[in-house]
């Protein structure tokens, strides 16, 4: 909070769900409290209206056959308001419509074990972990809570060289996928044949699978799961309930139920079944409420429900846009942001989460529970109701006090195994026999991580933010595969050693363009290439193609960015089904830019076989067999500079010198970095980095101080492993930018800080040219119009005059510069951080605290602070008890910098990543 506005979100550190992580999405919300596109007073018929007029309006008008359909709500107070409502009015029911359902799994748990509900899913528990086409670290059911517990089965120690092993299946390439030991790839009509060959192979039966590699990746996850003894788990991102009930018999085979699979504490994060909004559809509606639903953009059908819509008397919104389904309804009424509101929510049985306002509204808008309360004649609003119900579930006034406080409340709960019925296995197992592999081509819709099902669409940060896997920004496309690529564009990327065709693919923004049609629909994107997508498959993402009054960024010039993808979602045994067959795909002339920010996916630098990596990865046998495998890598490439022991003296023309007092570090275990980008967005948030636009980026303007990195490695480039990294200022003791710059802009603390001292900068650019990592970014144009020269942003895109209106601008961080044009800026490590923290230590008269064995912080950097998996340590390196030097010195054998050979004395270091598959794995080629 500054000034009384809230301007960075940060994790709850008490939650035992999140440990105070959060994700991309999470940390740019903050932005959309301060959208110029939000509806700022109510509306009747598109004309501004009081509350007074509406409720009077509505008295009468709400009748009839009335429903309230929202999205699932999760909240004990919310549920408490729609029952009081129902009591008012009889001939009401409340429905739940989410655009992307979890149907398969709630039928099909309905019919194995009786709880139409999504359990709670264990994977700290799980030493074995297969996914078949379910992106648990990026967008499925719960990512920032899978990912902290993920996380904890990988991180590894010179004492403790033990890690789960995780199995991918899948059609497009995924963040889960990526960070998978072993992944394999089958088209998305093959993953009834999948879970089906893996229950077989379990059982000790045949695996009937056409693709030999296919069934050879079934044979070891089976073999996987057996060895794991109990501790394993298999979760299914298929919406089709027989292959989530075949995936229930999965897991009752290898004891999963009341290990890793917990029935007790099931996730409430959605409750809906798609057939409840199939059959609204068919029904006759007279009074419809929407709350937080978008129907007509996320059905499939959406002209059927536009037609249903205006068929309806009486249609009233709660969304706080004019999206696409509230620009059909007659009465618009704006709710709060939820950092307006009051509120709670139990994501997970027993565990409960408070909000409460952190600002007064900024706009004319009233939280939807109060209007649905005013209109069944409360006498108390929602907040009396909120009150009412906890003092009635805590008891005593001082524990609503301390709930509120603290922002949680958890009841004690324990593990459970619930009864499995087996009678609809056989069913789903005969069904799944009879389904048909496709023969042609085949699509995947897929959701990204920062962009979700469209919620991301209209937040400048989500859309610069590039795309873990892809890592372009501000479109959708089509994902091909290299395979596909050869065969439908002619365009050759298999080669590795750096020929005209493939460095001209990787560098140039422009992509071919293709025309996709499907059922009688035809639309056209560009194609990018991706390795780990079936040959036989291509993937379009969700959340693109909406309407111009949802918001600047979402369009441009007036037209929408991308294509409505969700136009190809299809209604198929009771449930939404996101993959679809005989897609056919024609070639144009057309091209179309993408804006990339990595254009090279290789690590390995080497020439003449001396290797000069910018990041390590080894096998966890390797590792076994030599624990000092990373050590004696790095001995070798700095034998020519006196090795590890003299490389600090005798690799440089300067002398080293002892650095008392604090000097700050940072380590990062790519184990644990999943690649997720919730440290970009947090860096951005807190730092005041620039929104430069499409534009922008297609010329690698980029500014994010902060970037991950994702690499290619091994000998198959159709489905090659994937490693991240988390590259940002390096803040080297020899940093190479300082010693070039004419007008010393750039500096060295006596911390260990690479400083900027912004008006000295005059903009040569000779750090950046100079800095061997890339990290250093240059304004070109006055993206924040921080200068006094009207003209100098005039030329810039919608987006980034979105970002300097002035309510926009209300999101800024006083105590960040904002720079101008024609300066170098970069990573600070959150200096204004650093000093708040030594402020707060001096106060109270005793030594900076950074971690450590009693666990206390006095600071944490943006990036440390968001990241779910607590990938990022950071602090005083001279301080032995530190977090930082544990962290070093736990994993000493997996340490290494980056360009290490360039003596340049990086205070980063990284903890080499480690895959657990079975057989060691070749020296990595690239």
């Amino acid at each position: 909070m500054r000034d009384g506005r809230p301007i960075k979100i940060v994790g709850n550190e008490l939650s035992p769900l999140t440990g105070g992580g959060t994700s991309a999405k999470a940390q740019a919300s903050v932005l959309d409290l301060y959208d110029g596109a939000r509806l700022k007073f109510p509306t009747i018929g598109g004309k501004e209206a009081t509350f007074e007029a509406i409720d009077k309006e509505l008295a009468t008008a709400i009748s009839g056959s009335i429903v309230i359909l929202s999205s699932t709500i999760n909240s004990p107070s919310s549920l408490e308001v729609i029952k009081q409502f129902l009591a008012k009015y009889p001939t009401a029911k409340h429905v739940q419509y989410d655009a992307i359902s979890y149907s398969g799994i709630l039928a099909a748990n309905k019919i194995c074990y009786g709880k139409q509900a999504i359990p709670s899913y264990k994977f700290d528990a799980a030493k074995a972990i297969v996914s078949i086409g379910a992106d648990f670290l990026g967008t499925w059911i719960s990512p920032i809570e899978y990912a902290r517990q993920y996380a904890k089965g990988k991180k590894l120690s010179a004492k403790n060289p033990e890690m789960s092993r995780h199995i991918a299946f899948e059609t497009v390439a995924s963040l889960t996928g990526s960070n998978a030991d072993e992944r394999f790839l089958h088209r998305p009509s093959e993953t009834g044949a999948v879970v089906l060959g893996l229950l077989n192979a379990i059982n000790g039966a045949s695996v009937n699978v056409a693709d030999k590699k296919l069934a050879a990746g079934i044979e070891k996850a089976a073999k996987a799961l057996k060895a794991a003894n109990g501790e394993a788990l298999v979760v299914c991102g298929s919406n089709d309930v027989n292959v989530q009930v075949v995936v229930n018999a999965i897991n009752e085979a290898l004891g999963a139920n009341g290990k890793t699979i917990d029935f007790g504490t099931t996730n409430n994060v959605s409750a809906s079944l798609d057939t409840d909004f199939a059959t609204l559809l068919d029904s006759k509606v007279d009074t419809l409420i929407l709350v937080d639903a978008n129907p007509v953009y996320t059905w499939g059908d959406s002209a059927k429900v536009a037609k249903w819509l205006k068929g309806i008397a009486t249609t009233v919104s709660f969304n706080a846009k004019v999206d696409e389904t509230s620009a059909l309804c007659k009465y618009q009424i704006p709710s709060h942001h939820y950092l307006e509101s009051w509120g709670d929510a139990e994501i997970v049985t027993g565990h409960f989460s408070f909000l409460q306002p952190t600002i007064n509204p900024l706009f004319k808008t009233r939280q939807w529970q109060d209007s649905l309360l005013k209109w069944t004649g409360s006498a108390v609003d929602y907040v009396g109701t909120l009150k009412v119900l906890w003092a009635t579930k805590l008891g005593v006034t001082n524990n609503w006090d301390k709930v509120l406080q603290e922002g949680i409340w958890s009841a004690v709960s324990t593990s459970t195994t619930t009864a499995f019925s087996a009678a609809g296995a056989d069913a789903a197992k005969t069904a799944l026999a009879a389904m048909s592999i496709g023969k042609g081509v085949e699509l995947q819709l897929y959701q990204k991580v920062a962009i979700g099902a469209g919620e991301g669409t209209s937040n400048p940060w989500l859309m610069e933010m590039p795309d873990p896997v892809t890592r372009a920004t501000w479109d959708n496309y089509l994902i091909v595969s290299p395979a596909m690529a050869r065969e439908l564009l002619g365009i050759n990327v298999s080669t590795t050693d750096g020929t005209k065709e493939s460095d001209k693919y990787e560098t140039e923004p422009a992509k071919k363009v293709v025309e996709i049609t499907i059922g009688g629909k035809k639309i056209n994107l560009p194609a990018l290439i991706i390795p780990g997508t079936h040959p036989n498959t291509v993937g379009i993402a969700l959340g693109y193609g909406r309407n111009s009054k949802i918001g600047k960024t979402a369009n441009t010039d007036e037209k929408p960015i991308g294509v409505n993808a969700f136009q190809f979602a299809t209604l198929n045994n009771g449930a939404v089904s996101f993959s679809v067959a005989d897609v056919k795909l024609v070639k144009t002339d057309e091209k179309y830019p993408i804006a990339l920010t990595q254009t090279h996916n290789l690590y390995d630098t080497g020439k003449q076989g001396v290797r000069t990596e910018v990041m390590k990865e080894l096998t966890l046998a390797e590792l076994k067999h030599n624990p000092n495998e990373v050590l004696e890598d790095r001995e070798k490439e700095l034998a020519p500079y006196g090795g590890l022991a003299k490389f600090r003296e005798d690799g440089s023309i300067y002398k080293a010198y002892d650095k008392p007092g604090i000097k700050w570090g940072m380590s990062i275990d790519l184990n644990a970095c999943n690649g997720c980008g919730a440290c970009v967005v947090a860096c951005t948030a807190e730092n005041n980095v620039s929104v430069v636009g499409k534009a922008e980026v297609l010329r690698f303007h980029d500014m994010q101080w902060l970037r991950i990195d994702r690499y290619y490695s091994g000998n198959d480039l159709d489905n090659p492993s994937v490693v991240f990294q988390p590259l940002m200022c390096q803040h080297c003791d020899n940093a190479p930018c300082e010693n070039v710059c004419p007008v010393a802009a750039t500096n060295h603390s006596s911390e260990g800080l690479n400083q900027m001292t912004y008006n000295r900068c005059i903009g040569t650019r000779y750090c950046a040219n100079n800095c061997p990592y890339k990290v250093r970014r240059f304004n070109w144009a006055d993206y924040m119009q921080a200068d006094s020269f009207g003209d100098n942003s005039s030329d810039l895109n919608d987006a980034v005059q979105y970002m300097n209106d002035d309510l926009t601008r209300m999101v800024l961080n006083p105590d960040v510069t904002v720079r101008g044009r024609g300066v170098i800026e970069k990573c600070s490590f959150c200096v204004q951080r650093l000093q708040e923290g030594k402020l707060k230590a001096k106060k109270a008269s005793r030594p900076l605290e950074t971690g450590g064995e009693d666990k206390k912080w006095d600071l944490k950097v943006a990036c440390q602070q968001s990241c779910p998996t607590e990938a990022i340590v950071f602090g005083n390196v001279n301080d032995s008890k530190s977090a930082v030097s544990a962290h070093r010195e736990n994993n000493a054998n997996r340490l290494f910098y980056s360009l290490e050979m360039l003596h340049v004395m990086p205070n980063v270091s990284y903890m080499a990543k480690v895959r657990n598959i079975e057989e060691e794995k070749a020296e990595h080629k690239a």
